[in-house]
């Protein structure tokens, strides 16, 4: 497979985001964010999912935390969807169970073409740190939107909010490392009966 990468940037009134990404990386991460629980986060996803990224986000930190998480998620998601090119001979779907001690996360992906985001979390906090718990469905959400896949994420058990979200992130990295996989046995044709995704 030729090199996966991609450089996307984002820039509103309210962000200024620069995503870089190899989907064949070794997990490298290089993130500056303003958020340091969403620095830890992102850790996790291109450690797990052996991707390489380099994210600098520049938001509106003293309004909230909204704009960031909501934008990076939608720059992330079109930088996937750049990287990934026409899919051929990907594995296309990808699902990870992750424990953290207490709590198990179930994260499921299929780079279908059709953004979905089907999400049931309940965290036992507000906040982490200073995060707000809802903004991670934001994040979440303007991932699958521009990415264009469907996602299902479902913590399982948990009564630790930082656990709940790190086997949220670990599985999601994971699950995204399987999906865009190359597939040996596919060698090089489209993993849809339509001939296209």
């Amino acid at each position: 497979m030729s090199a996966r990468t991609a450089t996307v940037n984002r820039d509103t009134k309210e962000t200024q985001i620069q995503v870089t990404i190899n989907l064949d990386g070794e997990g490298q991460l290089n993130c500056e964010t303003g958020i340091p629980f969403l620095d830890h986060m992102l850790d996790q996803v291109a450690r797990h999912g052996m991707i390489d990224m380099d994210i600098n986000a520049r938001g509106d930190l003293h309004i909230d935390d909204h704009h960031t998480m909501e934008d990076l998620g939608i720059t992330l998601g079109q930088a996937f969807h750049e990287a990934i090119g026409d899919k051929r001979g990907i594995y296309r779907y990808g699902h990870a169970y992750v424990p953290l001690d207490e709590a198990l996360s179930r994260v499921v992906v299929d780079f279908s073409g059709r953004p979905g985001l089907y999400m049931d979390a309940d965290f036992t906090r507000d906040t982490i740190g200073r995060l707000d718990t809802q903004l991670f469905s934001e994040f979440f959400q303007g991932f699958v939107n521009h990415a264009r896949v469907t996602l299902h994420i479902d913590n399982l058990k948990g009564f630790n909010a930082h656990h709940q979200a790190e086997t949220i992130f670990k599985a999601f990295g994971r699950a995204l490392r399987m999906a865009v996989s190359e597939d040996p046995r596919m060698a090089g044709q489209m993993p849809s009966t339509k001939g296209c995704l």
